[in-house]
């Protein structure tokens, strides 16, 4: 591969959820382009193995182990990553998934809003820092087209009193497109951006743990016409790469370019009100 090619040499990216699917994809996709490429999983042997896969192809990488269902553990991620990593030019917030039954994190939050939605805003949170000296920086969260069927139930955030793991769901990927253009507003673009995505229906084993009837009826039959894990982290890639997209913060982006988000996701009203409730939830109060 010629040095032209190669648009991430010199550069760390710390991608979350790494060890399968879209994640994996574009850690192995990162890692192609030059960058140093750091991976994290909640699995030791999954994450050793793409950290062997990402070394046997040539590439720079350092793994770490740390289930971000738990503030505790996502504090010790950004304290080990701090430690090792001189510089994060990239943070792509992958991490993320789909249960259909209600379940409680070990600091008593719902799942699924602690992980796809708490995990990142406080990992973002705690690495701003580094983020910024490594400025021009990047931060990427992967959402998704659910986004639009979401919404913010401030009254029933942890689903206690109406649960549906859709709902849950949907409203978790709402949050981090109105966290991305918060984060967007709150940070120069000279020093950080933050863009979000949507990649598409993927075949990958994304929610097979817990699946929905939904999920288990239909997915069978989809499957056939869905996107491989490569092609669905070529958005990831894009966003973290592209040297167009230097300074471009506050986008939307699908595989075909820049998508206009749900009228919900520019309430800014929601947006600084979610972020405040947020970072009371994972302990960043007035920090944040």
């Amino acid at each position: 591969m010629r040095p032209t090619e190669r648009p991430m040499a010199g550069r760390t990216v710390l991608v979350t959820g790494a060890t399968s699917g879209i994640g994996r994809a574009t850690a192995i996709g990162l890692a192609r382009l030059g960058a140093h490429v750091a991976i994290a999983g909640r699995d030791q042997a999954r994450t050793a193995a793409c950290a062997r896969e990402i070394d046997a192809a040539g590439g720079a990488v350092d793994s770490f182990v740390a289930d971000l269902s738990s503030r505790a553990e996502v504090r010790r991620l950004a304290e080990e990553a701090l430690e090792r990593l001189p510089r994060i030019d990239v943070l792509v917030n992958n991490v993320g998934g789909f249960w259909n039954t209600r379940r409680l994190t070990v600091d008593g939050l719902e799942h699924t809003f602690a992980v796809n939605h708490l995990a990142p805003f406080l990992l973002t949170n705690l690495l701003l820092d580094r983020l910024r000296h490594s400025a021009p920086a990047r931060v990427v969260t992967v959402a998704s087209n659910a986004e639009r069927l979401g919404a913010i139930d401030f009254d029933d955030l942890q689903g206690a009193r109406d649960w549906s793991g859709g709902r849950a769901y949907n409203q978790s990927k709402l949050a981090n497109v109105l966290f991305t253009y918060e984060l967007a507003r709150r940070l120069p673009a000279d020093e950080v951006t933050a863009n979000a995505l949507q990649p598409g229906l993927v075949s990958t084993s994304f929610g097979a743990d817990d699946p929905g009837r939904t999920q288990r009826l239909l997915v069978p039959f989809l499957r056939p016409f869905m996107a491989s894990a490569e092609r669905g982290a070529a958005t990831s890639i894009r966003l973290a790469a592209a040297p167009e997209l230097e300074g471009r913060t506050g986008m939307y982006a699908g595989r075909h370019g820049a998508r206009t988000s749900s009228p919900a996701s520019h309430d800014r009203a929601t947006a600084a009100r979610l972020w405040t409730v947020s970072a009371d939830l994972v302990g960043l109060g007035a920090r944040a």
